[in-house]
This record gives structure tokens, sequence and C-alpha cells, in this order.
């Protein structure tokens, strides 16, 4: 199996690449995926698209949490390492609402799955940001939206979160380092959410139309910049 490790090293002290720590190429059985279809509690819902989200995942905490129901063993589990991972890009409206569901589709190829499983470890995770954002994107195909959301996390780059763990850190004090290391990039342009606990959960990015950096809505979710931030290092 093939190997992707860390740039970091290629990178500026305390700069790492956005890609996994260490991740193996999966195997066959890691890659069944079920339908992920509109319900009651998600409904389709047909939305102009006012602007987008780039939702990454803070994946030590991820693995740490209390459900473990979703957990992928891909991600948790055996020799792999990630840090962040791409959750999803995700079209939002004009509003408060965003369109999700717009359109019936199939299952995710094998072929599909395997190229992006580095960026986000779960199969079936993919197959949801597609049936339910994807969808919504106009004229895409799933390789294409999955190539746009993958080359937007590919881009990013992060503070030493090692050292960053380590001390008393505000949300708007992690926005500002992670926006220190990315060109473009200001604090307002992003949310930080984190769990009950106030450990690191998510960062989105807010972009606008033609995807880049723009300043969050009021209403985008988050915590509050002045909110305590704690971040899980797990096996890192």
């Amino acid at each position: 199996m093939i190997r992707l490790l860390a740039a970091a090293a290629l990178m500026l002290p305390g700069v790492a690449a956005a890609q996994a720590l260490q991740c193996n190429v999966p195997s066959t059985a890691d890659l069944s995926v079920r339908a992920d279809l509109p319900s009651a509690r998600e409904p389709k819902r047909l939305l102009p698209i006012g602007h987008y989200t780039l939702a990454i995942s803070w994946s030590p905490q991820f693995c740490r949490g209390e459900n473990r129901a979703t957990r992928s063993p891909f991600q948790c589990g055996g020799e792999n390492r990630f840090g962040f991972v791409l959750h999803g890009l995700w079209p939002d409206g004009v509003g408060k609402e965003w369109p999700q569901y717009c359109r019936s589709t199939t299952l995710l190829s094998e072929a599909t799955l395997r190229a992006n499983m580095c960026a986000t470890p779960s199969a079936q995770l993919l197959q949801h940001e597609w049936a339910k954002h994807g969808t919504c994107m106009p004229g895409q195909t799933p390789d294409g939206y999955f190539r746009r959301a993958t080359g937007l996390f590919q881009r990013l780059r992060y503070p030493n979160m090692d050292a960053l763990s380590r001390r008393p850190l505000t949300a708007g004090a992690l926005a500002t380092a992670i926006a220190r290391t990315n060109r473009g990039l200001r604090a307002d342009m992003m949310r930080i959410t984190t769990d009950k606990g106030g450990w690191l959960d998510e960062v989105w990015l807010c972009l606008d139309k033609r995807f880049r950096y723009a300043k969050c809505p009021a209403h985008q979710g988050g915590v509050k910049p002045g909110t305590r931030v704690k971040i899980w290092r797990g096996r890192r």
C-alpha cells in the first residue's frame, strides 16, 4: 500500500501541510457505503446559493469522542494518523437556511472513494457530503465536487497545533494563528466550533461564490472569539 506522509519537513518550522500525518490507501473493505437520502429531519431543500463553507475537523478529538457509532475504523484505528481532515464543502443559502439533497444520486464509485479517503477518511461521510451538499452545486459531478473541495483543503496550512495545545487559548487566538499561516485569510473569515467540554471540534472557513475567503455572515455558527478552546493531541 502507498503511504502518504506529511510534508511538514519541507515547510517553515511549525507550519504543517493540510495532508494526513500518515495515511495508508484504503482496502476495499473500508469502502462500503449505503445510500444517504433526505428525511423528515433532513428534507430536500432547493434554495439559491449565497456563499460557501469549507468545514475541516480536528481528527484527534473526533476519534476521542463518545459517539463510537459514527467513527470510521479507517480514520481512528490501525496505523493511520490524521490532524485536520476535510469534513466538506457546503453551499450556503442567502439567509440562515441552506440548500441540501437537491437531486437524487447513486452510490459513489470505489475509485472516487479511494481517491478522497486520505482527505476525508470515511467512505460514508464522502457519500453523505456528495448527496447532501455536492448535489446542490450547479453542474457538478462527484469527482468535480471532490476536486473542488480537496483543492481548497490541500492549500491550507496550519500553525503548530502541538504548541497551541499546551497553552491557554481562545477561539479568536486560534483563528488568528490559522489566518497568519494562510495568505488572504483573516480571523473573521472563519468560525471555531467546540464540543460541550470546550475541546476543538471544527474550523469553518467562509467563502464567497467564487470560492475566495470572505468575512463570515453574522448568523454563521461557532463559539465567540473570547471562548476558551482546548486541543486534544491524541497520539500526536
